[in-house]
């Protein structure tokens, strides 16, 4: 690792329960909410307005979940220092003094909205940083946190997969109440996102749809969330791995202005553990690979 150990160490958590009761991981990428003292420096902007593309308090609704049987996975790090639901080298050159390596995705529709692997903007679209970046800063943080962490995400998956046939990842996040546009309509409680069908079977995403639903959750399915990196990147139904995201509306759960947890938070906890039960009884042995590629 890197001098970016010391005030990030560590960078990421993963709590395995004694026995796994099936093969899903929960997972939650954005909560993390150590700014390091550097970047908090370099940055033209406030913490209060970095913190707002943090999925704030995620991490508490699920790390319950250990003590049902289910591994639980949360990063530390901001998502505006290092966005792990991102390729590995998303990287806008705008933001850099020096020339990106030739393998950096330098024009993908994440950069050009500067929602990079290192981002460019945060909340509402303002400029984090006050000057360029070195661009071996950019490539020092993904080695020692992105890295990491998907290799690490990566074994365990691994791990459920060999053990179970399958293995199920529920990629959890939070998403602000209202979007930038006026014209975008009303957000549901819970947006679901398979990558349109493609990330996961639809016995899965059907499941989450219908137990929040049947607990009074208001449900959409990949608009204006599809699922990002990590969606699309661990999962492959016809190999048996599926992967789906779970957007859940910020005012659910918290007030989002003063970053605090409104008196539901501990209904959410409760839901998220229904949910896992219900996920447990899923049918493995028809979820395994080239199982859906029969339906």
């Amino acid at each position: 690792m890197t001098k970016l150990d010391g005030e990030l160490s560590p960078p990421f958590t993963i709590v395995e329960p004694s026995a796994w009761r099936a093969p899903i991981i929960f997972n939650s990428p954005h909560s993390g909410s150590v700014y390091p003292r550097a970047f908090l420096a370099a940055s033209r902007v406030d913490l209060a307005t970095l913190r707002r593309s943090e999925d704030s308090f995620v991490d508490e609704l699920i790390e319950g979940l250990r003590a049902q049987g289910f591994p639980v996975v949360s990063v530390h790090f901001p998502r505006s220092y290092v966005d792990v639901n991102r390729e590995p080298y998303e990287l806008d050159p705008r933001m850099f003094a020096g020339r990106l390596p030739s393998f950096a995705n330098t024009r993908s529709m994440r950069v050009a909205g500067g929602l990079g692997t290192i981002p460019r903007v945060v909340g509402d679209g303002q400029e984090i940083y006050r000057e360029r970046l070195d661009v071996d800063e950019a490539l020092a943080r993904i080695e020692a946190l992105y890295k990491p962490y998907h290799r690490a995400l990566r074994r365990l998956i691994t791990k459920a997969h060999h053990a179970f046939g399958t293995a199920i990842l529920v990629d959890c996040h939070s998403m602000p109440s209202a979007g930038i546009s006026r014209e975008e309509p009303p957000r549901p409680d819970i947006v679901i996102g398979d990558r349109y069908g493609t990330s996961c079977a639809a016995i899965l995403r059907d499941r989450v749809e219908h137990t929040f639903t049947a607990l009074g959750y208001s449900v959409g399915c990949n608009k204006p969330y599809a699922g990002g990196f990590i969606t699309e990147h661990y999962g492959n139904p016809a190999s048996g791995l599926h992967a789906v995201q779970i957007e859940l509306n910020r005012a659910v759960y918290m007030d989002e202005r003063r970053r605090e947890r409104r008196p539901r938070f501990a209904d959410v906890i409760a839901d998220f553990g229904r949910l896992a039960e219900v996920l447990a009884t899923l049918p493995f042995g028809d979820l395994g690979p080239f199982a859906t590629a029969a339906e």
